[in-house]
């Protein structure tokens, strides 16, 4: 994964036995990954506030007359005061501007664990619970960056619920939503954390229906993620989405499509690995169960249309389903 802006990952099939290995650990070969986003910083961050002019009285002794440094140069004294100035301050615009600067400084490696050791990630971790949505939002992309670690990922795990909820109870489709979506999608590449997403299920399938195609792209990332997951099958396979089907068509966007697909053949795939115990299971007739595996044949004629659809990946994610 390329750190600050590199290309999208191409989506893979969905994963066999193999590893792969991601940032840091051995993740599935195929679960998707959020890239590291940075803000603009000639317009962003505390440089927009000429830092450290505009911070509260008391304060501006902490910091050298000195402009802010580039992100990525900046050491760890220099984090170390910014850490400092999140806690110590009850201005929203000032949290705001200093977790745009630690978020774009986590997009470099070097300062992830940096951070860390600076008991930054519990710094961060307490604006989740902030009443400001542009704070709370800033907060989810700064330790979205500082996901690309396996040990902060250990530190940021315990927030997981509470960015459940926030994005449950955001506005649909706001930036909000999006920047938990994505810190979920990084916590979701292994499935040391599946089981803390469970309850969100509906809700991650609620978005997928009425979201727009921003969200529904970022939500089939976590929902590919967690179908890789044998011990979520079933789980996935009980929630309800009757819209599901509509998915695919040849219309759907390419990157809404391909990973419905690929969300399909994991879940086909764990079925049929389960030697048929899966089926003994009581599913409704809304249930992901039925229009996949139950009753296929609404499934299976989409797919057979999907056939001639210009995409040559596309063709291939079906093929490879109509043969499981």
């Amino acid at each position: 994964m390329r750190r600050g802006g590199g290309r999208r990952p191409r989506l893979r099939p969905s994963p066999g036995p193999a590893l792969e290995r991601g940032p840091g650990r051995c993740r599935p070969a195929g679960s998707e990954q959020a890239c590291a986003r940075r803000e603009g910083e000639q317009q962003h961050g505390l440089a927009a506030l000429g830092w450290p002019c505009g911070l509260p009285r008391g304060l501006q002794s902490t910091f050298d007359n000195s402009p802010l440094a580039s992100t990525h140069t900046m050491d760890a004294d220099a984090l170390q005061k910014l850490i400092h100035l999140l806690q110590a301050t009850d201005d929203p615009l000032i949290q705001e501007q200093a977790l745009i600067t630690l978020s774009n400084s986590a997009a470099f490696s070097v300062n992830q664990d940096i951070i860390r050791n600076l008991d930054g990630l519990s710094i961060i971790g307490r604006m989740l619970s902030d009443c400001v949505p542009k704070v709370k939002e800033k907060a989810l992309n700064a330790l979205n960056n500082l996901s690309m670690n396996i040990k902060n990922q250990e530190e940021i795990q315990v927030y997981i619920t509470q960015v459940c909820r926030s994005i449950e109870s955001a506005p649909l489709n706001s930036e909000l939503q999006l920047a938990g979506l994505r810190l979920l999608t990084n916590m979701s590449v292994t499935s040391d954390y599946h089981h803390k997403m469970i309850n969100s299920i509906p809700c991650f399938l609620h978005l997928l229906s009425e979201g727009t195609e921003r969200t529904q792209i970022q939500v089939l990332k976590v929902l590919v993620n967690l179908s890789a997951n044998p011990a979520m099958t079933r789980h996935l396979l009980r929630a309800q989405v009757p819209s599901l089907l509509l998915l695919f068509g040849n219309c759907t966007h390419r990157d809404i499509l391909l990973r419905a697909l690929a969300f399909a053949a994991n879940l086909k795939k764990n079925v049929n690995n389960e030697d048929g115990t899966m089926i003994q299971d009581q599913y409704s007739e809304d249930s992901i169960f039925f229009i996949l595996c139950r009753d296929s044949a609404p499934f299976t004629q989409k797919l057979a249309s999907l056939l001639h659809h210009p995409d040559t990946e596309v063709k291939e994610q079906v093929v490879r389903l109509l043969t499981q």
